[in-house]
């Protein structure tokens, strides 16, 4: 407890801010597109660097700053028109409650674990019925598969619906599990985080699914065949799902 005592108490001291029903719109928002400018800057450095496009999965196809800037603009009008009211109403009805004490680290390691394999679960099976259910496809999901080649900033690019119902997901996780506030934000971080790489387009050498051993974490080049095929790997982050139901595509 006492590695993250410090951090915590960091944090509370920042105690009005995060109680503003502002912070969680900003802290999404920022967190969102400070994930993305690091593979913003590779798009347009790979263009100009050959040496580079071996970590392209689609080396043929790179993002314009076309393609970019209406992404940036349907993110920033999501999180400030349909977010913030919904973040609103939550710190209205349910004020944020700050303990002294910070968590263990063995139990935040878990419960960060938990919230994530939660929301791997919830995704997978949302992600199969919007597919295999043709108005479901069409009328929310279609946005998010304008890109067949994806790019960082075609994370959010989606449906009000989509945005919505995952984001949901993704907040009462830690809800249910009664999670210490600062378990949810790092929960929150990584995410954002693993959203942004499924989506970049690049397999690196750190990345996250060549740290995880036996191929039990797809990363982004499983969730890039997915939008390059269709009709396989619908889990966001892990593979057993979809070796479960068949559903598993070799990236």
């Amino acid at each position: 407890r006492l590695c993250l005592q410090a951090v915590w108490d960091f944090v509370k001291a920042k105690e009005a801010l995060i109680k503003s029903p502002f912070f969680p719109v900003v802290f999404s928002f920022t967190a969102y597109m400070a994930f993305c400018l690091p593979y913003i800057a590779l798009d347009f450095l790979c263009i100009r660097l050959p040496t580079l496009r071996k970590y392209k999965i689609q080396p043929q196809s790179y993002p314009t700053l076309g393609m970019m800037v209406p992404c940036i603009i349907q993110s920033m009008y999501h999180h400030a028109v349909l977010i913030f009211p919904v973040t609103f109403l939550h710190w209205y009805w349910r004020p944020m409650n700050l303990p002294v004490l910070a968590p263990e680290l063995p139990k935040l390691l878990l419960d960060v674990a938990v919230c994530l394999f939660l929301f791997d679960f919830e995704y997978f099976l949302w992600h199969l019925l919007h597919h295999k259910v043709p108005w479901l496809y069409k009328t929310f999901h279609k946005v998010h598969h304008k890109h067949v080649s994806t790019f960082a900033l075609t994370t959010q690019y989606s449906s009000v619906w989509e945005l919505l119902s995952l984001g949901f997901f993704a907040a009462i996780n830690p809800v249910l599990l009664r999670c210490h506030p600062l378990t949810e934000i790092i929960f929150f971080l990584v995410n954002i985080w693993l959203s942004v790489e499924d989506h970049s387009g690049y397999d690196l050498p750190w990345s996250t699914h060549r740290l995880v051993p036996f191929g039990l974490y797809g990363g982004a080049p499983h969730h890039d065949l997915h939008h390059l095929k269709f009709r396989s790997n619908y889990a966001p982050y892990f593979t057993h799902w979809d070796k479960l139901f068949g559903t598993f595509t070799e990236s």
